[in-house]
């Protein structure tokens, strides 16, 4: 490894130029070209290249949790992304939400969990925020566990003018492992949380009074 490379300062957002930027794509989402250059870790600037960059917002994931019964809550509905990769299309996942101009993340995980599941949270923990495809996404996504009273959970939830057709199930903690395991839950911002939880559970409980 070159040592001056290896011990030079961290780059940051001020060693980007942007020479051009449009918008070749609007729809539903929306893609952005860029025409740039960067600093180089050994010193110098890169030549400048081009990179299209998918938009579609930053979102909210919750994974609702019932420290009592020690349930979590998961919902199944189709994903486009999914069908298109070869997938099966309907993905067993946790409440998420597209983050509004102005919005603030906590209100959108209350609204969301509402509006996906018919729970209200009664606490959120922060678990992570994380990008999910740096390479030609900018959408960061931050998570949260939140308290809820899983009772009579169930049902199908989601807005009609929003296409959305949710099935909501409530199932121990550890069934949500199991579901990995056989390839039904497969999506990162679901993964993370009940990774999380595991490790985490006994002290959410007892900080929650249920243990």
């Amino acid at each position: 490894m070159d040592r001056k490379a290896a011990g030079a300062p961290r780059l940051t957002r001020a060693d980007v130029e942007i020479v051009e930027k449009s918008t070749p794509f609007q729809g539903y989402f929306r893609i952005d070209r860029y025409r740039l250059r960067h600093k180089l870790f050994a010193g110098g600037w890169s030549e400048v290249f081009s990179r299209e960059v998918f938009e579609r917002g930053h979102a909210v994931a919750v994974l609702p949790y019932d420290p009592v019964r020690d349930e979590v809550v998961l919902i199944e509905q189709f994903r486009a992304g999914a069908y298109a990769a070869g997938r099966g299309p309907w993905l067993v996942e946790l409440v998420a939400g597209i983050i509004g101009p102005g919005e603030e993340p906590e209100a959108v995980a209350r609204r969301e969990t509402k509006e996906e599941a018919g729970l209200e949270v009664r606490a959120l923990e922060p678990v992570a925020d994380y990008l999910a495809s740096p390479g030609g996404m900018s959408h960061w996504v931050k998570v949260y566990i939140g308290q809820v009273n899983t009772a009579g959970v169930g049902g199908i939830h989601g807005l009609a003018d929003e296409h959305e057709d949710i099935r909501v199930e409530a199932l121990p903690l550890l069934d949500g492992f199991d579901l990995i395991a056989k390839g039904r839950i497969c999506d990162a911002a679901t993964i993370i949380p009940l990774q999380w939880l595991l490790l985490n559970r006994d002290d959410v409980r007892r900080r929650w009074g249920a243990a």
